[in-house]
């Protein structure tokens, strides 16, 4: 099994964390800016045929 030689700073640890958390924020702001897209009817790459789905069960 692999072992690290040295000691992992906590500079760099943080560091990691803190552009992990980053990433999390960044896909969170696009999913709800896609959702509000999506319900506001102005989307236009995104596949929504939830309108298709209400015309086949009348």
């Amino acid at each position: 099994m692999a072992v690290p030689k040295k000691k992992t700073s906590k500079q760099k640890r943080r560091s990691r964390h803190a552009h992990w958390k980053a990433k999390a924020r960044v896909a969170a702001e696009k999913a709800l800016s896609q959702g509000k897209s999506v319900l506001t009817g102005r989307a236009k790459g995104f596949v929504y045929p939830a309108a298709d789905e209400a015309e086949d069960e009348e």
